[in-house]
């Protein structure tokens, strides 16, 4: 029916029922098997299946359902056939300049648990910066950096490969995995040792990898992807 925010907004209006009554403000846990739930007098019922898709996100394109800016977003990138009738939506983000593995699904359980911190499920990223970084730095992003709002978890970190020049003038690739999702964290993490990001790609999220799929090119998961993703997430058992 909705996104979370504007579902919020459903339930503090009166126009969800939970079996004809109003739930209370405080929340209310239901049973989608046996309680009825209507909206605006319109019954809904969960989807019996969900939609899985991998998405190598280009340059430029916001990672949003939708944008007031009438900027392309990555629900027009995969369009109708990726969506397939399913209101599908971005897991995480990716900002307007980096690229990479983004995941869009319908399943809200499955996506919660891949962005809470609380199940530490690996993001892979390379990153260009400017500068190479020294020994010192990449041990402190190893450690954890400050950042606004606190310490970030530790890393793993490699440089992958430095071109000619100092650490001011050359430029290096790493590889940056995290367990976290705070709002820029690489480039933000980067920062804090100094370093500009000019060019931020996610490689692998979980279990997956973005192997060969071009820039814009749209995958549906297989069936043993989602389950490796669902076992990252401890909800193999469900």
């Amino acid at each position: 029916m909705a996104s979370r925010r504007a579902a919020d907004a459903l339930i503090a209006s009166g126009s969800v029922r939970v079996n004809g009554e109003r739930p209370p403000a405080s929340g209310l846990v239901i049973d989608p098997d046996a309680d009825r739930i209507t909206v605006d007098g319109k019954l809904i019922k969960p989807p019996t299946t969900h939609r899985y898709l991998m998405l190598n996100k280009p340059v430029g394109v916001i990672t949003t359902a939708k944008d007031e800016s009438a900027r392309t977003t990555v629900l027009d990138v995969v369009g109708a056939e990726g969506r397939l009738g399913h209101r599908i939506f971005p897991v995480g983000r990716l900002d307007a300049d980096s690229t990479g593995l983004l995941l869009l699904m319908d399943d809200g359980d499955l996506a919660y648990r891949l962005t809470h911190p609380r199940y530490k499920v690996a993001k892979e990223y390379e990153v260009v910066t400017a500068g190479i970084p020294t020994s010192n730095a990449v041990k402190a992003l190893r450690a954890g950096v400050q950042l606004d709002g606190g310490m970030s978890a530790p890393a793993e970190v490699e440089v992958l490969r430095a071109t000619t020049g100092d650490r001011d003038s050359g430029r290096a690739e790493i590889r940056i995995v995290i367990h976290e999702g705070r709002h820029r964290q690489v480039r933000r993490m980067l920062e804090a040792v100094g370093h500009q990001v000019l060019a931020l790609k996610r490689t692998a999220f979980g279990p997956l990898r973005l192997g060969r799929l071009k820039a814009g090119g749209w995958r549906v998961l297989s069936s043993g992807e989602i389950t490796a993703l669902r076992r990252a997430t401890g909800l193999e058992d469900r």
